[in-house]
């Protein structure tokens, strides 16, 4: 996953993770990682349209997006 976030940062891409909230919720959050360290990364959640902070730990999986491939 480290490695995810990382190619996020070098090349702005958009990733998807499942994140559980203080709420102890299962949510899917579309982000482009801004910056990381040890314990949490920094990043632009485009459901919530802000730049969030985000638990290393609560993160259960990350992702690239899939892109549409269409006729």
């Amino acid at each position: 996953m480290i490695g995810l976030f990382q190619r996020s940062i070098e090349n702005r891409e958009k990733i998807i993770i499942f994140y559980i909230d203080n709420k102890n919720q299962v949510t899917q959050r579309y982000i482009q990682v801004i910056s990381m360290n040890t314990q949490s990364l920094i990043a632009f959640c485009f459901w919530r349209k802000k730049v969030r902070t985000f638990k290393l730990e609560n993160i259960l999986s990350a992702g690239p997006i899939r892109k549409k491939v269409g006729a």
